[in-house]
C-alpha cells in the first residue's frame, strides 16, 4: 500500500465516524450551541464537509487569496443534505491525494494560509485528518451536552 493510499484509508475511517455522530443529531438540535462564541451542531458539520474543498485547493498549489465557497448563501436543511451536497468535493479532494507519490508526500512544500506554517504534503494531510477529528471531539460535547445518546464510534 502505498501512503497516499494510507492517507486515504485514514480519512475514510475518520470520516466514517464522523457521520455516524453528526446522523445522531436531531434537527431540532441543528441550531444548538455551548455558547455564543461556538458554531452550532449543523454549522460544525458544514465547516468539516466544506474544509475539503479549501484543502484541494492548498494541497494542489492553488492561490486561496480569491476563495470562494461553493457553500455561499446555501441554507442549512438537513445533514442528509449536507453530505450529499459535499460528496462530489470529497471525492476530488481524495482523488487528489491519491495522485500523489510518495516523493511528492515527502519532498513537496506546503504554506497553510492560515498560519504561514510550511509542512510536507505527507505531514500536512495528516493534519487534516486531525483537524476533522478535533471536531468528532467537539461533536461528542455537544451530543453530551445535549443528552443526546451517542452513537459507538470506538469500534
Amino acid at each position: 500500500m502505498t501512503q497516499s493510499e494510507f492517507i486515504i484509508l485514514n480519512f475514510a475511517e475518520i470520516r466514517r465516524k464522523s457521520v455516524k455522530l453528526w446522523k445522531a443529531l436531531p434537527k431540532s438540535y441543528y441550531n444548538w450551541k455551548p455558547d455564543e462564541n461556538a458554531m452550532t451542531a449543523i454549522e460544525m458539520i458544514r465547516h468539516v464537509l466544506e474544509a475539503d474543498y479549501g484543502w484541494n485547493i492548498i494541497i494542489n498549489n492553488g492561490g486561496m487569496t480569491n476563495y470562494k465557497t461553493p457553500w455561499k448563501n446555501r441554507p442549512f436543511t438537513s445533514v442528509t443534505e449536507e453530505l450529499k451536497f459535499a460528496e462530489p468535493y470529497r471525492k476530488t479532494f481524495l482523488e487528489s491525494v491519491r495522485q500523489f507519490s510518495d516523493k511528492e508526500l515527502n519532498e513537496t512544500k506546503i504554506i497553510h494560509p492560515g498560519n504561514g506554517d510550511e509542512k510536507t504534503l505527507g505531514k500536512y494531510l495528516l493534519r487534516i485528518g486531525y483537524h476533522e477529528s478535533v471536531h468528532a471531539g467537539q461533536f461528542l460535547s455537544y451530543l453530551r451536552a445535549m443528552k443526546i445518546d451517542r452513537p459507538e464510534i470506538w469500534d
